[in-house]
């Protein structure tokens, strides 16, 4: 079982992964066979989108950073096998975005993943 002493997880790898400018950082951090549960507006509870492994992550990812936005990483916690983190983004024409994920880790790899996101609209 991984733990927060863990190389291949840490605060400041998930910073640079989070606040980088490609996924590729960020996506290393995932298993191979991670689970990535997103609830927003559109896709709520009952019927959350969940992407099923990494190549599904890597596209989502890879969505997100090929916009034209900044990504900050604002707290996280590590306690053993789980971490949470607050992430704000900022499109720009200054819509911003605000995320709550909750992590359980295996080997030092996020092995599954809830995001709690919301946005500014008009």
């Amino acid at each position: 079982m991984g733990t927060a002493a863990d190389p291949a997880f840490d605060r400041e790898t998930l910073r640079r992964g989070v606040e980088g400018q490609s996924p590729d950082l960020l996506l290393s951090l995932y298993a191979d066979d991670a689970e990535f549960r997103i609830v927003d507006r559109t896709t709520q509870p009952s019927h959350p989108k969940v992407l099923h492994g990494r190549d599904e992550i890597s596209r989502m990812l890879e969505d997100v950073y090929s916009r034209d936005m900044s990504h900050t990483l604002e707290r996280c916690v590590i306690q053993g096998d789980e971490a949470a983190y607050s992430e704000s983004c900022e499109y720009a024409d200054g819509v911003r975005v605000l995320s709550e994920s909750m992590i359980s880790l295996k080997d030092g790899k996020i092995a599954e993943q809830t995001l709690v996101q919301a946005w500014d609209e008009e």
